[in-house]
């Protein structure tokens, strides 16, 4: 697409994680062409994810390129979408991304159909029939629109636009993009992506704010302070309370680096002697996958892994793979002590709701969330103590006992953002605030503001703004 419009002012368009914190897409526009930062899934309320269903904002044949921050669904889940819509163009990403798609896109087709099957077989979709977001096969068909690159090395996106991937420290392949946009006026704008954690166990910080004109970042955690020793004294005490009665552990994980985080502190407490070495089940394909890439970045010593990682980060005697549906269902029949991880993290979907269906009636057992809950998800809901919880088509008890552990997050919170924007050699002329709740947004602006005394905005969902 070439507008060759003499002074087109570059534009962006923030097409999702405006006012929420998933469905994370940016459209960048300029006279030779459009090109997205993110083509992430809506999750959570029933409002946002029905925005999946709508028409994209940008015909999808008409954009000329994509480049994702992660692989996160919420950044990458609408690929498959919009290849089937028509988008046949490259998708510029790390090796790490590439990896991790071509697990986590494939496995949401899958849930999407499984999920879409299953109710029309119980009956309890509004829809007839039941149809998925998109299949298995659209989203291994879209694999073939990736394209690899490595950190800190430049990349044509489109004719104009230059990007370059920025070590994010949120999980493997995990940038920071900055998009540099040639003109009457250059322009330099850095994406934040996911942020993560500077004392992320296995992968390295993120790496500091260069020069730029404007940031993008988001804000899940924008209004809150992480308390790591004190969160993961709680998840220790939970445990052993649970072992203590003979219940059963279920961790409702995100599959992709939260489950190697905590298989991480679990065998770190093991080992120092404060919980029992209990049987760990890991029930998700998509996890074991993501493990399998996790332990060959390691093994290769990758620039993003930290050098004291050892191989050896993963093992354990009572650790167990669950690999078919068989030996997931059997899961359901076996007594406790013992630990059962599965995805997803927010309870959206996937093994875990057979789990927690079974489970959670049961004051014995406990459901320890490891991570960000969004708004209208079952986690949320469990997290605020709802007495029953409509799954698979019916309502079920909440006799167990629920655990929020936050340490787990590997999104930085409120005091990590802002040390990271200070880490700029001089102010942005703009910070635009993105990918959090209302509240999140507005506690992380008036704490730029205050603390950095710089210009922030908060993005509102489909609102498009210069950047000359």
């Amino acid at each position: 697409m070439s507008m060759n419009v003499r002074g087109f002012a570059p534009i962006l368009r923030f097409l999702g994680a405006a006012g929420t914190v998933t469905g994370s897409r940016f459209a960048l526009t300029t006279a030779d062409g459009v090109a997205l930062i993110d083509c992430g899934l809506f999750q959570g309320l029933k409002e946002l994810r029905l925005r999946n269903w709508e028409p994209f904002p940008i015909t999808p044949a008409t954009i000329d390129a994509v480049a994702l921050t992660h692989a996160h669904l919420d950044h990458s889940g609408y690929v498959p979408a919009l290849c089937r819509e028509g988008f046949a163009r490259r998708i510029v990403v790390t090796q790490g991304t590439a990896d991790l798609c071509r697990v986590v896109l494939p496995d949401s087709g899958h849930l999407q159909e499984e999920e879409a099957e299953y109710a029309n077989r119980k009956g309890y979709s509004k829809h007839r029939p039941a149809l998925p977001l998109y299949t298995e096969n659209d989203a291994t068909a879209s694999l073939g629109h990736l394209e690899p690159g490595n950190f800190e090395t430049p990349t044509e996106l489109i004719p104009g636009i230059n990007v370059t991937f920025r070590r994010a420290g949120h999980i493997l392949g995990a940038a920071n993009i900055l998009v540099e946009i040639d003109g009457a006026r250059k322009r330099r704008v850095l994406f934040s992506g996911d942020l993560g954690r500077p004392m992320h166990p296995i992968l390295l910080p993120p790496a500091p704010v260069p020069e730029v004109d404007a940031v993008v970042v988001e804000s899940t955690y924008g209004d809150r302070l992480h308390n790591d020793e004190e969160a993961l004294q709680v998840f220790e005490q939970a445990l052993k309370r649970t072992a203590e009665r003979g219940g059963v552990i279920v961790i409702p994980s995100f599959a992709v680096d939260r489950t190697e985080v905590i298989i991480y502190q679990l065998r770190r407490l093991v080992h120092a002697g404060r919980i029992p070495d209990l049987p760990i089940y890991v029930d998700s394909p998509m996890a074991l996958a993501a493990l399998h890439i996790y332990r060959d970045a390691i093994d290769r010593r990758s620039p993003e892994v930290r050098p004291d990682v050892g191989a050896d980060v993963f093992n354990s005697a009572t650790y167990n793979e669950v690999r078919t549906v068989e030996e997931s269902i059997a899961l359901n029949f076996m007594k406790g002590p013992m630990i059962i991880i599965s995805a997803s993290g927010m309870a959206t979907g996937g093994r875990v709701l057979h789990h927690l269906a079974n489970r959670l009636p049961d004051k014995n057992n406990t459901v320890i969330l490891v991570g960000y809950q969004g708004e209208g998800t079952r986690g949320r809901r469990l997290l605020e103590h709802e007495p029953s919880i409509k799954m698979l088509g019916r309502y079920v008890a909440v006799r167990a006992e629920i655990v929020d552990v936050p340490a787990f997050s590997v999104h930085a919170d409120q005091r990590e953002i802002i040390n990271w924007l200070a880490t700029a050699p001089k102010p942005p002329e703009v910070v635009y605030i993105v990918h959090g709740d209302p509240p999140a947004a507005e506690a992380l602006k008036a704490e730029i503001v205050r603390k950095l005394g710089w210009h922030a905005v908060i993005a509102r969902h489909m609102e498009q703004v210069r950047l000359d």
